[in-house]
């Protein structure tokens, strides 16, 4: 891991972390969930509290900008994407560190804030969030190296994430919610696996016990999409059943047609990481319009 060079100059240096933050963890992994939490308050509850809702947002923004920080400075260390070309430098400077170390600590400021105003289960919806977020990849737990990566973002991006944001309006629990995070919860733990099916041979060999290195590649493929198939499957059965309501089982129609595009892709591809990059996308898809679709409908309510 290279250091970086005392003379570049600031805005390069505010350009790399904007670079190194992945946008895409931003508006598929912690945006959708906290908008569903928020969805249900208003649609559901009937209650919404702009003050709250903007405070978490940006503790949101702060805790996936460390947990990004944390996983680019760490797998930097371990040499995670550096696999099979040792030579090669990745340009991650120890500021990325503090970075992180930054961002959870204002994220922590504000969740403490927002727990004053509605209830302690806010501080345990966050701080259940930030032991998944901060030892993901980071010493001495790294749920990643355990096989449980994919149950600390599933639990993070699903029921957490959604029950605290829908905590700061009503300040109170509700197992209709609770069902209802379970979409965003599987889609999104079906993406974690997708994007492991690639990485196979690097992440045996530098020890990421995960699930397809432990399962393997094909039945990594057969793992993501039932994984997603049962994110819309929730979402299309609860809405048939009045849990959710009216137009969510809409979400299964906007996310199934590119979880069928991604399962042909995936089918014959999986053990070629270039080839399988279409499966990847079709996963992605899947989730953001089935994840999207369904908050719409959830925040309309009974309109």
């Amino acid at each position: 891991m290279s250091v970086q060079a005392p003379g570049r100059r600031p805005p390069a240096l505010i350009l790399r972390a904007a670079s190194a933050v992945r946008y895409r963890f931003f508006l598929y992994a912690g945006l959708l969930p906290y908008f569903l939490g928020a969805a249900w308050a208003r649609g559901v509850e009937g209650v919404f509290r702009p003050g709250e809702f903007w405070a978490g947002l940006a503790g949101i923004v702060l805790a996936v900008t460390g947990v990004e920080s944390f996983n680019e400075y760490f797998d930097a260390r371990l040499g995670t994407d550096r696999v099979f070309n040792p030579s090669d430098e990745e340009d991650i400077p120890e500021w990325m560190f503090w970075l992180g170390a930054a961002a959870f600590a204002l994220a922590a400021g504000l969740g403490l804030w927002l727990a004053r105003r509605g209830g302690w289960p806010v501080l345990l919806y966050a701080a259940l969030g930030g032991l998944a977020a901060v030892f993901y990849v980071g010493p001495p737990v790294r749920w990643v190296y355990r096989g449980l990566g994919e149950a600390a973002i599933g639990l993070s991006y699903g029921p957490w994430m959604t029950l605290g944001s829908l905590q700061l309006h009503t300040h109170r629990f509700s197992w209709g919610a609770l069902a209802a995070s379970l979409v965003p919860g599987l889609l999104i733990t079906a993406l974690a696996v997708v994007n492991e099916i690639p990485d196979f041979h690097q992440d045996r060999l530098v020890g990421k016990r995960n699930l397809v290195v432990r399962l393997g590649r094909r039945a990594g493929v057969r793992l993501y999409l039932g994984l997603a198939a049962g994110g819309l499957a929730v979402a299309a059965i609860g809405g048939a059943a009045g849990v959710f309501p009216r137009w969510s089982a809409a979400a299964a129609l906007a996310g199934a047609p590119f979880w069928l595009a991604s399962a042909a892709a995936a089918r014959g591809t999986w053990d070629t990481p270039r080839l399988f990059v279409p499966a990847v996308r079709g996963a992605v898809l899947c989730y953001a319009a089935a994840a999207a679709a369904f908050t719409a409908a959830v925040a309309l309510g009974g309109a």
